[in-house]
């Protein structure tokens, strides 16, 4: 598998190579558009058998998850199972990982909560509003904009959200009734009626949640199946190693095992999920309408009811599959394309709004039991989405029994590892300042989600600008002041440079002359070129000299197009700092064609 794995990394890296150069109907464009071309042609039986284990292995995840997401998003059990399997057939033919799994995901599920107002039509229509919004984003090649989202601000989202998802189960764990979904409202009546504790659900609860530790321990610690095992041992390692893989499916089978055996003889100690819609869903139009028992809500209204979940929802959604692509690529040596997954992600929520989806996006724990399994390709989604829907067909009666408590464990296990409480001590050691957008972006979260998110990107932008408009300075003091500018020099930084040329040289008794070294300046842009201008000028009236040193092509290609007049330059810092000692032997050269050396020309016109 190896080398058909790293056959498979090549030709994706070969195709995204010549993508840029390639004619909108070449060959090789139309592979970026449908990368199932650069992978379908060597497929081969090993790859085959890698897949349909992989997606077995995914889809007996996906069915229970799928199950008790739909809980989390406030919406009937068959909607979370109508939401897992568009997104495997669509990343067969559009996507750009091998692992990445699409699908419903603890996440997207509380957002859905949050901005779909429990409705299924309101959640169908957000999904196919997403997806529109995340396609146009793919065309326009947008991708671009995620990379404004930093580390930190996704770290405090997701960990708020492990914790509002996973004090959310809290009732369902203890069989608590009457809890509000608002998160602070929950916390105060979790804790007030943990009087009304049902014993049944809580024991069943707990033991789901040991049982899926255990096994999650296991499989962490059993390697997965080698050929030049002996069979016997291959053996009983294929069995654990499929136990363990499919813990969720065996853990929720067999909480509903034990909820028949008392529903047979008459006694119910626990809160069963209850009836789910059998069959496949329809095929329909999103609703652009929904009438209730006060009259017919427009789409307007729908829009305005959904609010900033249309901005929210598609871009969370993108942040998660990106950054679960871009992961799992990192360690399997490959490479994704980020506007390609864009238009992945958006194409399966447009379709499966068409039959009854909420907005999906990338799952972290599945698509690392992808991996795991051996997955070469995405066909193995084929084989999960395929696996959905024969649930859907045949085995939703049977999800009736499936306690509640079961499927609580199984969300708790599953967003549990989201909380990553070692980023705080990171942060401090590596860059403390970046601690403010994390903890800002995790309490507003608890708030409003759109209120964090939005918080904790304006507070890292705000940082990022004072990185740009106060760049690091580093000063040489001597007869000469020897200003080294650490970064590019743009508008915004005017001033400050401004302040510590005047401050450090005119302003100095007697006023001497400084070098601006400009070896790290890659870029410069009008209004630097003016205040280099207005510090000339001082320093002539101060009859000193502002000498630049190191200029790249870039800025003095500006500085010659603003026809900027008395700037002087040397080669080196010593010819400038021997010419303004007055030393001889040294020239400086001017900022005008006629003065600018014959090879800086030939480099300025090439």
């Amino acid at each position: 598998m190896p080398s058909s794995v790293k056959a498979l990394g090549q030709a994706r890296t070969s195709g995204a190579s010549m993508a840029p150069q390639a004619h909108c109907c070449s060959p090789a464009a139309v592979q970026r558009r449908l990368p199932i071309l650069a992978w379908l042609p060597d497929y081969s039986l090993q790859w085959l058998k890698m897949d349909f284990i992989a997606g077995l292995s995914v889809g007996l995840t996906v069915i229970p998850q799928a199950l008790a997401y739909a809980e989390v998003a406030g919406l009937p059990p068959q909607y979370g199972l109508y939401s897992a399997f568009m997104g495997c057939f669509v990343y067969f033919f559009l996507g750009t990982s091998r692992d990445v799994t699409l699908g419903p995901t603890a996440i997207m599920s509380l957002l859905v909560s949050f901005y779909a107002l429990h409705e299924p039509a309101y959640a169908v229509l957000l999904a196919f509003l997403s997806g529109c919004i995340q396609l146009a984003m793919g065309f326009l090649r947008l991708g671009f904009l995620l990379d404004f989202i930093s580390c930190p601000i996704i770290k405090g989202f997701t960990s708020a959200a492990a914790i509002t998802i996973g004090f959310g189960q809290i009732k369902n764990l203890l069989g608590l009734q009457a809890i509000p979904r608002q998160f602070l409202l929950q916390v105060y009546q979790t804790f007030r009626k943990v009087g009304e504790t049902r014993v049944g659900d809580a024991v069943l609860g707990l033991v789901c949640m040991v049982l899926l530790l255990v096994l999650k321990l296991m499989r962490d610690h059993v390697p997965p199946v080698h050929p030049e095992m002996p069979p016997g041992v291959r053996l009983s390692h294929g069995l654990v190693w499929t136990a363990t893989t499919a813990r969720n499916a065996l853990v929720v089978s067999f909480a509903a095992l034990v909820a028949y055996s008392f529903e047979v003889t008459g006694y119910r100690p626990f809160i069963l999920t209850g009836q789910t819609a059998e069959g496949l869903p329809p095929v329909r139009i999103p609703p652009f309408s929904v009438t209730t028992a006060n009259g017919t809500v427009s789409f307007t209204e729908m829009v305005q009811d959904m609010g900033a979940g249309l901005a929210v929802v598609p871009l969370v959604g993108l942040l998660e599959s990106i950054a679960v692509a871009k992961s799992f690529a990192s360690q399997n040596n490959y490479r994704v394309d980020a506007n390609q997954e864009l238009l992945a992600i958006g194409l399966t929520n447009v379709l499966g709004s068409l039959v009854s989806s909420y907005p999906v996006t990338g799952s972290f724990g599945r698509t690392a039991v992808n991996a795991q399994s051996g997955v070469c390709t995405p066909a193995g989604g084929l084989v999960t989405g395929v696996l959905v829907l024969l649930s859907l067909d045949y085995l939703t009666s049977l999800f009736y029994y499936i306690p509640k408590a079961a499927l609580a464990a199984v969300i708790i296990t599953a967003v549990a590892p989201l909380f990553d409480t070692r980023i705080f001590g990171t942060l401090w050691r590596v860059k403390r300042l970046d601690l403010l957008p994390l903890c800002l972006t995790f309490l507003l979260c608890f708030w409003e989600v759109q209120y964090g998110i939005l918080a904790g990107t304006l507070v890292s932008v705000l940082i990022l600008l004072h990185s740009v408009a106060r760049p690091k300075m580093q000063v040489s003091e001597g007869p000469v002041l020897v200003l080294q500018p650490a970064s590019g020099l743009h508008f915004p930084a005017v001033e400050a440079l401004r302040e510590a040329v005047l401050t450090r040289a005119l302003e100095a008794s007697p006023p001497r002359c400084a070098v601006l070294e400009c070896t790290h300046v890659c870029s410069i842009d009008y209004t630097v070129v003016l205040g280099l201008e207005e510090l000339v000028g001082d320093f002539h009236k101060h009859g000193v000299t502002l000498a630049l040193v190191g200029l790249q092509v870039p800025v003095l290609r500006v500085l010659l197009s603003a026809d900027l007049k008395g700037v002087q330059y040397f080669s080196t810092l010593e010819e400038a700092e021997k010419y303004l000692r007055q030393e001889p032997g040294s020239q400086p050269y001017n900022v005008s064609e006629d003065s600018v050396p014959e090879h800086k020309i030939a480099l300025l016109k090439a």
